[in-house]
This record gives C-alpha cells, structure tokens and sequence, in this order.
C-alpha cells in the first residue's frame, strides 16, 4: 500500500486524494490553515484519510502532491521531503503569483524552480494541465484487453525511476502517461499552451459541463504545438 501525501488540499489535491483511496491507498492531507481545518474533507474521505500538517505529510508520503499557489512554493519543507518522489501541479499565474522575472524570460520552468528548492527530491510534474472534474471523471481502470477508454496524463522529470514511480502511481489511479522528457519540458502542459486542459473538456467553452477522453496521441500532439513566448 502506498501512502500520498499531500501539500495542499483544494480541488487537484482533493481530487487526487480521492483517486488514491479508490485505489486502495493512504492519504495525508494539509494545507496552510492546519490540520483542524480539514475535518470535513477527512470525514468524507473516510479511514483511509488523516489530516496532518505540511511537514507531517511530507514525511508520511511514500508519493508527495504538492498542490499550493506557486508563489508559496519556498514554504515546502524541503528536509522532510528529501529523498522522494514530489509531483508538481502548479502553475504560474502572474495575476495571482506576482511577477517571477525567471519564469518571464524563460530561463527556467516553474517545476525547475521547485527541484532547485527541493535539490535532494526527485520533482516529476503532473496534474497541471487537468480541470479536477475531468480528472475525477475520466480515470478508468486498466483494461488486459487493451482498451482504448483511458486517458492519458502527461508528465515531466529529470529522474528515470522517480517518472516511473509516477506512471505506476497514474495507472493505479485509472491513466495512462505521456512522459515529455525533462523538467525543463514541463512548460509545454502550462496555461495558455494548447495541452492546457481543453482536451478533456465536452465543451471548450464549458469545462464544468462534463470530460472527454484524449489519449496519449492526441495530447503529444497538443504539447509539440506548444510554443514559448520570451
């Protein structure tokens, strides 16, 4: 059994945590408020949820989520994280984020800027590109037989074993995975590249208005479309 940990617990790290319970795991959730503040989501989740604090979920995760406003992204305890698996779903918002200059000419990403926090974790980013109602909807089991229903989650790392680690987490929590290469490739998932969560959604215009499935194919292809403005 595997135990998630999670730094941040809104709509993606709830959603996760829910994916990874039907699975059969173990989740720790945070947040920045405290441990108190997520009783309600606990109680929903049932047993095989706790609350804890940031640092407490660090440790706990055998798989850590870190899901927070980017411009929070130094508050991660990098010690308790040292040595595993982080998966990265934030994204840069400006409007929100504030202007980070390195972000705003290109000369890094926003999972490189968590990896250069986090020098002794293995950083693989995921998670970003998906409105959390697809992806609460759109996970399948996997099919023997082969079938075609399932969509695929695209991921970005440095670390061989730590992306491997990742896809066999996604599969367990019902997707396939497109991996896109290093760290420095996550950019091409982020907000205003067309891989930027359309392709799940029924409506374009809509995203609360119900998921389609897009396999690997369709978001490799998505993602080589993406170009970097600076």
């Amino acid at each position: 059994m595997t135990t998630w940990g999670f730094i941040g617990s809104g709509n993606i790290g709830s959603t996760v945590a829910r994916l990874a319970i039907a699975a059969g795991h173990d989740v720790v959730l945070s947040n920045s408020r405290g441990p108190e503040t997520l009783a309600d989501l606990v109680g929903e989740l049932g047993p095989h949820a706790r609350a804890a604090t940031a640092q407490e979920a660090a440790a706990a995760g055998d798989i850590v989520v870190v899901t927070i406003p980017l411009k929070a992204y130094r508050d991660v305890p990098a010690d308790a994280l040292a040595g595993k698996v982080v998966i990265d779903t934030m994204n840069y918002y400006p409007q929100r984020d504030g202007q980070i200059e390195a972000l705003d000419d290109g000369s890094t990403t926003s999972s490189e800027l968590l990896q250069a926090h986090l020098p002794q974790s293995h950083v693989v980013k995921g998670f970003n590109n998906i409105f959390f109602q697809h992806l609460r909807d759109l996970a399948r089991p996997a099919d023997p037989a082969g079938s075609d229903e399932r969509s695929a989650l695209a991921i970005a790392g440095d670390d061989a074993a730590a992306k491997d680690t990742v896809r066999r987490a996604l599969d367990a929590l019902g997707y396939d995975t497109l991996d896109l290469g290093p760290l420095a490739e996550g950019w091409r998932t982020q907000p205003g590249q067309p891989a930027y969560g359309m392709q799940y959604a029924a409506d374009e215009s809509d995203w609360a208005a119900g998921a389609r499935r897009a396999g690997s194919d369709e978001v490799a292809g998505l993602a080589v479309r993406a170009v970097r403005e600076v």
